[in-house]
């Protein structure tokens, strides 16, 4: 066989190969490996990981095989120097981590230090911050996430809290900005005793954030899957959506020792993304 027949034959076995790609287990084996979190860009909210210095954490992120960030205040400061930030981000690089989300941030009525904020996120290159900002902030950060191109989402923070229910997260952002939305937690969602699915279908476009992580009887945090939350449902409610912002898982047990339940975390996900 010639050249220019091999290549063709090449092609003609390929594109059969395509066809089918569909029907063959070892494809879509080969394409869980390549992409084992379908369409959503999963990290972690680095909070899960306080009980580590920022150096440990960065290096389990990558051990767990997660390439994005939702940092805590603790392992990333926010800063508005280029030259402090070079730091901090030269480390998550070099662990194969982007920072994509901050929070979950106070914004109060301080015109200036809201400013400084959004400059910090800028300059570290953040494009969503989760938010438990104070109402009389909200005419400011309506004109800021304007500016800046940058995204904010009210973290709602279970029973009691000023944003503890979907209405009044809803009734926090009517009227208000495009990108000034939500970051749905959906464990404390959950100990409101909300449906997380419901929550992302009635916020719609407007979630900038997503909390994953999983409640069992609205007051003990379990491993992902172990609890009450249909997760498999709020894969297809975000799918459904086109959600291309952080999902970023978070745990809130055993802070000094997490890494084992958030590999059980990491599987039972990839078993809810097989099924969406």
């Amino acid at each position: 066989m010639n050249a220019t027949s091999y290549s063709k034959s090449r092609r003609a076995l390929l594109a059969r190969a395509t066809g089918v790609a569909m029907a063959a287990p070892w494809v879509r084996s080969l394409e869980a490996a390549e992409a084992p979190y379908g369409p959503f860009k999963v990290g972690i909210q680095s909070y899960s990981l306080r009980g580590f210095d920022a150096a440990r954490a960065m290096s389990e992120t990558a051990a767990l095989g997660l390439k994005y960030w939702e940092s805590y205040p603790a392992h990333v400061a926010l800063t508005n120097d280029p030259e402090k930030a070079k730091a901090p981000l030269a480390a998550l690089k070099a662990a194969g981590i982007s920072l994509t989300a901050f929070g979950v941030v106070a914004f109060k009525a301080d015109a200036a230090a809201n400013r400084n904020i959004f400059e910090c996120a800028k300059t570290l290159g953040i494009r969503n911050i989760s938010a438990d900002p104070d109402p009389a902030s909200f005419s400011q950060l309506d004109e800021l996430v304007e500016e800046f191109k940058i995204n904010i989402g009210i973290h709602n923070h279970g029973p009691k809290h000023r944003y503890g229910s979907l209405q009044q997260c809803l009734d926090a952002i009517h009227g208000r900005h495009k990108r000034f939305g939500i970051c749905v937690d959906t464990g404390h969602f959950l100990r409101s005793g909300e449906d997380p699915v419901k929550v992302i279908e009635a916020v719609g476009a407007r979630v900038y954030g997503v909390h994953l992580k999983d409640v069992k009887d609205k007051t003990r945090f379990t491993i992902l899957g172990e609890g009450d939350m249909n997760v498999v449902g709020v894969l297809k409610a975000l799918k459904s959506l086109k959600y291309r912002e952080l999902v970023a898982l978070e745990y809130e047990e055993n802070p000094q020792n997490p890494l084992e339940d958030l590999r059980k975390c990491l599987a039972n996900l990839r078993g809810a993304v097989e099924k969406i």
